[in-house]
């Protein structure tokens, strides 16, 4: 389930930062952040969240929706989907009409339809700086890292266990990148801290190194208590319970079972009014038909039965259509990225969610190469162009997957926050405009000239195209005298740039201060488990 799944810059942590309101953010600058502007290795302005400008992809007609959404039902009433663990998930089921025998819930037909009629089609998560955060839902796409490997490729390149310390330079990349909108989750799991104590490590990483919003944890509902308890001390009590600070993935675990521990965290935060991501966690084949149209089916009545969950605990809690879909290897068994079937499974799960008026979650930068390669590239960019033409919301795994989601890579993480500024650019559209059009310059360069000197050009040359943050596209021989260097190179010089210049946002010293007597009570709670 994706929840399972350096030392640079290190020093700047602390070293000249400003204090500011609560929600204050702290001001460019500085002189390392002048040379970096001056030597193109800045992370350059930061960008708000998606508003896409164009069309939506769309794979099923009316007559495919309609049969699809029909053997949902089916699948709700006939078959069923099991809460196990949690006496209480079953009892609210009971008590809202549906037949219970055992842990296995069978839904009256419409029933988990109606009960999502009081979640929102559209709302905002907050970030402790304003202009930082981001809608959900609609015409919005939102971009957040890689979630759940326990490993890193660092900056040395080499593959091993993740630590606190990567888990923290991920943020900061994260809080850099300016097509990243999201500070993401577990971007990594850092296994150097003990495993029933990490979750205060890293929700603390997100508030004190970023001021993008962030996501909980979900690894127990208590883990889901302390992240709530720590937005609380962030945002006021009023404001989390009034508002959405905190985003959550929600794991089914496919087919049609949803466990204890997701059912205790989905609870803690639908009753505190954050948001639950409910997402099938699918690798068709082993836990979903091999077909488009059977793992559809099934993701549909998962979804709406854990979406519905949500309801019953707090009506009018925020809540995701999410959807995890990746094929895997008849041959092998193993997961496959980049194919055309999880394509086609994604694009219509979107198509779904927006019948059931429900933001939609998919997608991302996925991979199974175990280097960023040609096969990471390709993968990937099938990957995230359907995200961005499916209509996707929230987009996990946007930056740093790496061989399956088992790795975070420094070095495709800023591979990957290229692209998606690329995939912001390409969401704009056509512009329209009297200088879109350029009809000025066509009159002044007139036949057989070029329009490299014209006025118009001289206007736009800085914005006209976007410019790869990473690619080489000098020629052979200047290349080859600049040390012939592989994109992946070009990439880890890059992050180490950005890590040697991050500084980190202003936050208040008085809710620095109650996270951290938070977080030692709770350690000082329990003893370290590393199991």
């Amino acid at each position: 389930m994706e929840q399972d799944l350096s030392a640079a810059g290190q020093r700047a942590d602390d070293a000249g930062e400003e204090t500011g309101g609560r929600r204050g953010r702290r001001a460019s600058g500085g002189a390392a952040a002048r040379r970096a502007a001056r030597t193109g290795t800045a992370a350059g302005p930061q960008l708000t969240y998606i508003t896409r400008k164009i069309p939506l992809y769309e794979v099923l007609n009316e007559e495919g929706l309609a049969l699809i959404e029909a053997n949902a039902e089916r699948i709700l009433q006939e078959i069923g989907i099991e809460f196990r663990e949690d006496e209480e998930a079953l009892d609210l089921w009971e008590k809202a009409g549906a037949d219970v025998k055992g842990e296995r819930v069978r839904f009256p037909r419409g029933l988990c339809r109606e009960l999502l009629k009081t979640a929102p089609s559209v709302f905002t998560q907050h970030a402790r700086n304003p202009a930082r955060s981001v809608q959900i839902g609609g015409d919005a796409t939102v971009f957040a890292p890689v979630y759940g490997p326990p490993f890193v490729r660092g900056l040395d390149g080499e593959r091993r266990y993740a630590t606190i310390e990567d888990f923290r330079n991920l943020v900061k990349l994260a809080y850099m990148a300016p097509a990243l909108h999201h500070s993401g989750g577990t971007i990594c799991e850092p296994v150097d801290v003990p495993v029933n104590k990490r979750h205060l490590d890293m929700v603390y990483s997100h508030i004190r190194y970023s001021d993008k919003p962030f996501m909980g944890s979900v690894t127990a509902p208590e883990r889901a208590e302390d992240s709530v308890a720590m937005a609380r001390l962030v945002f006021g009590d009023q404001f989390v319970d009034d508002n959405c600070v905190l985003i959550n993935l929600i794991n089914a675990n496919s087919p049609m079972v949803f466990d204890g521990t997701m059912l205790g965290a989905a609870k803690v935060y639908a009753r505190a009014n954050q948001a639950c991501i409910i997402s099938p966690f699918i690798l068709a084949g082993a836990m979903s038909p091999v077909t488009v149209a059977g793992t559809l089916a099934q993701i549909l009545a998962e979804v709406m039965a854990g979406a519905a969950f949500t309801q019953l605990c707090r009506p009018g809690a925020p809540v995701l259509f999410g959807t995890f879909a990746a094929s895997i290897s008849m041959q092998s068994g193993a997961p496959t990225f980049g194919t055309p079937e999880p394509s086609l499974v994604s694009y219509g799960a979107a198509q779904l969610a927006r019948r059931l008026g429900l933001p939609f979650r998919t997608g991302g930068s996925l991979c199974g190469s175990k280097m960023p390669d040609a096969q990471a590239a390709h993968e990937s960019a099938n990957t995230l162009n359907m995200t961005l033409l499916a209509g996707t919301n929230f987009a996990l795994h946007s930056a740093g997957w790496l061989e399956g989601g088992l790795v975070a890579s420094f070095d495709k993480f800023m591979i990957d926050c290229d692209q998606l500024a690329m995939m912001q650019a390409m969401a704009q559209g056509i512009d329209l405009s009297e200088n879109g059009q350029a009809m000025d310059a066509i009159a002044e360069v007139g036949p057989g000239s070029h329009y490299l000197g014209c006025t118009h050009t001289q206007k736009n040359f800085q914005t006209a195209f976007y410019r790869s943050t990473v690619a080489d596209n000098n020629s052979f021989e200047q290349w080859l005298a600049e040390g012939g260097k592989r994109v992946e190179e070009r990439a880890n010089r890059l992050c180490r740039d950005w890590l040697g210049t991050y500084e980190a946002p202003a936050l208040d010293p008085a809710i620095d201060e109650a996270l951290q007597v938070f977080m030692l009570r709770r350690k000082d709670s329990m003893p370290d488990a590393f199991g």
